[in-house]
Order: structure tokens, then C-alpha cells, then sequence
């Protein structure tokens, strides 16, 4: 798995202040910039994060390249709606000569059951192969492609969208694989926007977990999204 950040809003924290502060003020976004400093920043930032005014937080967008993800992750990540996607194609793009796939942590730790995976997904693929030797379009031949497949992805969301991203996919109930990119991606955005991820990640580093009986033993720590 490789997530990388490819852009961001330039001075993302300045820009959520700014959205903020011209919702009270009397002068223009000009003047709001020029009487901003850090520290005002910092604070209102904050605030508006704690107050539930996350609709500044739409401003600011994050653009991510992701690799070496299955296609059962992206079928979960596309039901974040409020998002732009561009995925690599089965239509358009040959998986004749290379095809790789995403094998899952526990199938990996069982020998047998590993060969037996590997197996089904070199068969599935020769079938694919043939398909396209007796001239079937790429198009219906995909249908061969199991969830594994691995697949290739930029997305693009805003603040507010990831704040609800992190709320659900760094969950330890999220699925392995989608939780795992979350988290880095969450470790990332940090980096560029401490302010407004300072807080972001699953229910229960905020107060109660809502899960209730379906609630986990261990509940991930503050620690654990630390850029």
C-alpha cells in the first residue's frame, strides 16, 4: 500500500480562519488576512472544530495518490460521496501480462490456506488470459477479476468530508485494509493541517464510543494517528 499527498489547499488553517472570521466581520477577506496571525489562527481553528462550524472546513481540499489497494477496498472508499474519484480501469487497461493482488494478513499467517488463495486468483487470471486470446473485450473479461485485484486511485476530498472519513475508517471496526489507509492518510494530512485533524479519528478518542454492544475490547489510543 503507498498513500501519498499530492496537494492541498495552500495555508489550509489560515484559510478556515479566514471562512470563520468573514461570517462576523465588517471588513473584507484582505484585511481578515492581514490581522491573522498564527496564534489567532491556532485558536479559531480550535474553536470552530470544537463548536461543530465545520462548514469552513469544505474550503480546504486534499488530493491523494493511492497504490497497491484491492478493488474491495475502493468499493468501500466510492461510498464516501461527498469526494471526486479517478480509478485506474479494468475496461481500458490489459492485465494480460502483469496482474497483482492483495492478500489479506490472515490468509497470509496460514500456509495451506495461502497456496490454496493464490492458487484460485493464477487460475482465474489463465481463464482471463484465454478470454482475451479468443477475442472477448477487456470489458467482459474483467468480470473474471476477483476483489482482490489490485487497483490504483486519486481521490480528493474536503475537510469536513475527512474529519467524517477519520470518524468511521480509523475505527477499529472499519475493515483492516481501509483502516490502514486511513490512518496514514490521516498521519499525513496532520503534517499540513495539525489544527484541524488535531482531534480526528474514531469516536471514542473524542468521548464514548457510540458502537455499543458491538463496541471493541482495545480502543485505539491518541498515540496510535500521531503524525
Amino acid at each position: 500500500m503507498k498513500i501519498n499527498l499530492l496537494k492541498y489547499t495552500e495555508k489550509p488553517e489560515t484559510m478556515v480562519a479566514v471562512a470563520a472570521r468573514l461570517c462576523y466581520s465588517p471588513v473584507g477577506v484582505s484585511e481578515l488576512l492581514d490581522e491573522l496571525g498564527e496564534k489567532k489562527v491556532n485558536k479559531l481553528v480550535r474553536f470552530v472544530i470544537k463548536s461543530g462550524h465545520l462548514s469552513t472546513t469544505e474550503h480546504i481540499c486534499f488530493t491523494f495518490a493511492i497504490e497497491g489497494v484491492s478493488r474491495a477496498l475502493t468499493h468501500q472508499l466510492v461510498r464516501h460521496r461527498v469526494a471526486s474519484y479517478n480509478q485506474q480501469s479494468q475496461r481500458y487497461v490489459s492485465f494480460k501480462d502483469k496482474f497483482e493482488y492483495i492478500i489479506p494478513p490472515e490468509i497470509e499467517r496460514d500456509s495451506d490456506i495461502k497456496d490454496e488463495y493464490n492458487n484460485l486468483i493464477k487460475n482465474t487470471h489463465k481463464l482471463y488470459k484465454k478470454f482475451l486470446d479468443k477475442g472477448i473485450e477487456p470489458e467482459d473479461a474483467r468480470y473474471l477479476l476477483p476483489n482482490a485485484s489490485e487497483t490504483k486511485i486519486i481521490v480528493t476530498m474536503n475537510g469536513r468530508e475527512l474529519l467524517h472519513f477519520f470518524t468511521v475508517r480509523c475505527c477499529n471496526r472499519a475493515q483492516w485494509e481501509i483502516r490502514k489507509m486511513a490512518i496514514d492518510m490521516l498521519k499525513q494530512v496532520k503534517k499540513v493541517a495539525p489544527i484541524v485533524f488535531e482531534k480526528a479519528g474514531p469516536n471514542c478518542l473524542r468521548g464514548p464510543c457510540p458502537e455499543g454492544k458491538f463496541k471493541c475490547e482495545n480502543p485505539p489510543k491518541a498515540d496510535d494517528f500521531k503524525a
